[in-house]
């Protein structure tokens, strides 16, 4: 299998209707109105228990994405160390000070939990200069994935920067493609970049809101795509 679905997942049934959809991977989130916030551990471990596909859990306590104060960081490396206690795939996980990666945030807060890999999420949108962002976020040794939309501007110009993304990440980190993707958009990104980790949520949920739970042939839908896809250039 060439590709990564990942799938963002807010409780059990949500997994389970995932995994039966052909997900290679979870993000476990609560809040999904809010762009997602840490999930309580019991929710975790009962996700755990129920399927059998990796999943990673978003470490994000509130709305924005700066720490600034030390509780914060102590509160979020407690968070970190409680996840860490359970058989992840990883964290996900970002954090910005004035437009630039925090990595003065960060790389503690990944100490804490050395066993771990972690993506580094949307927060990534928000950061000035994105091409030095990542040659930085590459110097943490943990960070394996970085997930973006592409950027601004339209959807021609957000494909081909994901794949300067890319060749810019590569091979520490992986672009996982993901933002508002439609069935259309994952297509193109497959066709036209070599990027193949590809991030849902809006997408496959009922009535495509955020708040709606995941539906299993939606999932599919996606899964089916990317295997034609494997298929035609294997």
């Amino acid at each position: 299998m060439n590709y990564v679905l990942e799938v963002i997942v807010c409780s059990v049934q949500d997994a389970l209707q995932a995994e039966r959809g052909g997900a290679t991977r979870l993000e476990i989130i609560r809040d999904p109105a809010r762009g997602g916030l840490t999930p309580s551990v019991k929710l975790v471990e009962e996700i755990l228990d129920a399927v059998r596909i990796p999943a990673r859990v978003i470490l994000r306590e509130k709305d924005d994405y700066q720490i600034t104060e030390n509780t914060e960081l102590d509160q979020l490396c407690s968070r970190a160390l409680e996840m860490a206690r359970l058989p992840l795939d990883g964290l996900v996980l970002g954090f910005t000070h004035q437009g630039k990666v925090d990595l003065h945030s960060t790389t503690p807060i990944l100490g804490c939990v050395p066993g771990l890999h972690a993506t580094f999420h949307h927060a990534f949108e928000t950061i000035l200069h994105p091409l030095h962002a990542i040659s930085e976020l590459k110097t943490v040794s943990r960070i394996d994935r970085i997930l973006t939309h592409g950027g601004d501007g339209d959807w021609r110009e957000r494909v081909r920067r994901l794949e300067v993304y890319r060749k810019r990440a590569h091979p520490q980190i992986q672009i996982l493609a993901g933002g508002g993707l439609n069935l259309e958009h994952v297509n193109s990104i497959r066709q036209q970049t070599r990027v193949r980790e590809f991030h849902l949520g809006k997408a496959v949920r009922l009535r495509e809101s955020p708040l709606g739970s995941v539906v299993e042939l939606k999932v599919k839908e996606f899964a089916a795509l990317l295997r034609r896809n494997d298929v035609h250039q294997s």
